[in-house]
């Protein structure tokens, strides 16, 4: 049976990230937050069928898709910047930090969808309500993990912080599979988290300062059939 995660009143979503350094929110939430209706946010949910190979996997995998845009968000303007690499130091991503990861872009039918704009616009509110207000860059990454080749790992690094304010992880959907379980941990003591996301657009929120997190590899539910998970 999944644990399915604690959801977070949104009206309290500023008083638990700070309590305890993440919140989840339901799709409900999501869509009230970021002002989106059921149909422009699976409006978007195509392109992850339309990722190319990450080529920068170490462990040599070709379990992993995806994606990759900047943008800044100012004074309720989002406006995206030139593609640039992703790159993390060693000490938040001891797997692939160092090293200058150039993935495709996100491509601008994405980009420029309303409900794309507006889950931006809407984290960058969390991020300001958080940290105070003030322009925040963001990189946004489109993942898709399969089991093709019997196991997909979304964090092939392990538990990990990104080096970031805020990390929102999405769950997009997912088809097919078991595992996948997110755990949360703090960063500076034993406490810790256990849950699997599973609802479409519901979302992860984690003050990166203060917790760690990773999601355990997914296996296909029936052999020979390839399971997927969308983030």
């Amino acid at each position: 049976m999944l644990l399915r995660p604690p959801q977070t009143d949104p009206g309290r979503l500023a008083d638990v990230l700070r309590q305890q350094g993440y919140a989840v929110l339901g799709a409900e939430a999501v869509r009230a937050l970021a002002g989106c209706t059921p149909a422009e946010l699976e409006a978007l949910r195509p392109s992850w069928d339309d990722l190319p190979p990450d080529q920068y996997l170490k462990d040599g995998g070709r379990y992993r898709r995806r994606r990759h845009a900047s943008f800044v968000a100012d004074g309720g303007e989002l406006t995206q910047v030139p593609h640039r690499a992703h790159w993390q130091p060693l000490e938040y991503n001891a797997l692939h930090g160092g090293m200058e990861r150039w993935f495709d872009p996100m491509r601008p039918d994405v980009v420029a969808s309303p409900a794309w704009m507006k889950l931006l616009q809407a984290l960058a509110g969390v991020a300001s309500g958080l940290r105070g207000a003030q322009p925040w860059f963001i990189e946004a990454h489109q993942f898709r993990i399969d089991t093709a080749g019997g196991i997909g790992r979304p964090t092939p690094e392990g538990a990990h912080r990104d080096g970031v304010d805020l990390v929102a992880v999405f769950l997009v959907a997912r088809e097919g599979v078991k595992g996948g379980e997110t755990r949360v941990f703090q960063a500076d003591g034993p406490a810790g988290q256990r849950f699997t996301l599973v609802e479409p657009w519901s979302v992860l929120l984690l003050d990166d300062a203060r917790v760690i997190h990773e999601t355990t590899p997914i296996q296909p539910l029936a052999a020979g059939v390839t399971g997927i998970r969308w983030w």
